[in-house]
């Protein structure tokens, strides 16, 4: 998946920068289970995506609404995923990288 899909080398960059900066602070375990939830849940919202793409690219690799409309619910729970995993990002990091700022 990261070899084929530039969206998923994204997320994995992100993925390692979210856990060099837990390492940083420091985090303590509740904070470590939500970060590591949030990075597999977005690791598994883009391998099911790109799972289905190549599906559906399988059995019906011509042009069809329905065809279109499975991908872009596939990629629309990747950014469901995408945005819980932000959201959860900026309540363990926000305050810490706000904290940074001022001082």
């Amino acid at each position: 998946m990261l070899i084929t899909e530039a969206n998923a080398r994204i997320h994995a960059a992100l993925s390692v920068m979210a856990i060099c900066a837990g390492w940083w602070w420091d985090l303590s375990p509740l904070e470590w289970c939500a970060v590591v939830g949030a990075i597999g849940l977005v690791a598994m919202a883009e391998a099911f995506n790109t799972a289905l793409e190549v599906l559906v690219d399988l059995v019906s690799p011509e042009l069809h609404p329905l065809a279109g409309r499975t991908k872009d619910l596939a990629a629309g729970a990747v950014l469901c995923a995408a945005l819980a995993a932000a959201a959860i990002g900026m309540i363990v990091f926000g305050p810490r990288l706000l904290a940074l700022l001022k001082s």
